[in-house]
């Protein structure tokens, strides 16, 4: 889900600017840029994901301006690169939406929050609860932090999004739920799938590339 250029008032460019700049910030902060800058493969890997959420971001589909739906990715971005890579990466590839005429820059604060930093935030929940709270097991991490962290990022962007729509008074909420929340179960499934898809694959043939995947407590001390 993506809001489009004008389709909101300026107070919500402005409030999401604010909250956006400075966890961008600290997150750019955290980076680290010296392994980032030293390790080619890694670089390639990172650019090769920002443009992967730009083509899955790209193919959506919807009725009203604002109520499309899309595969978001960012779960599995998060569980690979860590939350500061994942937000400077979730970024870069919502400027070159910008770039490409698919997204404006009036609406890049408001999808920023909605469509990555939202999302982060609910899967390093997901993450911190299931690893303070649940035995470390490879398949906890897996379908608990991918498949399912996955579906409730998702649904939470969505429902943001709706609620701004609707606070905003763009559309109803009768016309919001009847065009996309009724629809949120249905979402959050593939969602979680192709997430999860890919977590599996990188745990699989790369454990060691997943920045939130000891394999030395998720396998070897099983």
């Amino acid at each position: 889900m993506s809001i489009s250029v004008g389709l909101l008032s300026g107070y919500w460019f402005w409030l999401s600017l604010l909250i956006y700049l400075p966890v961008l910030g600290f997150a750019m902060y955290r980076v680290p840029w010296g392994v980032l800058k030293s390790n080619r493969r890694l670089q390639h890997f990172f650019l090769g994901a920002m443009v992967f959420l730009m083509v899955m971001w790209s193919m959506r589909a919807g009725i009203s301006p604002g109520l499309g739906i899309h595969f978001l990715g960012v779960t599995a971005l998060t569980l690979i690169f860590g939350w500061d890579l994942a937000i400077v990466a979730g970024t870069f590839a919502l400027l070159g939406m910008i770039l490409v005429g698919r997204e404006g820059w009036d609406s890049l604060p408001i999808n920023a929050v909605c469509s990555v930093l939202l999302p982060v935030m609910v899967t390093m929940l997901v993450l911190k609860v299931v690893e303070a709270k649940l035995t470390k097991n490879f398949f906890v991490y897996l379908f608990l932090c991918g498949f399912f962290g996955a579906g409730i990022a998702a649904a939470s962007s969505g429902l943001a999004m709706g609620l701004l729509l609707w606070l905003d008074d763009v559309y109803s909420w009768s016309k919001i739920n009847h065009e996309y929340v009724r629809y949120l179960p249905l979402i959050m499934f593939p969602e979680g799938l192709v997430n999860g898809i890919i977590i599996t694959g990188m745990l699989v043939f790369h454990p060691d590339w997943v920045r939130t995947f000891d394999a030395k407590i998720y396998i070897d001390d099983q």
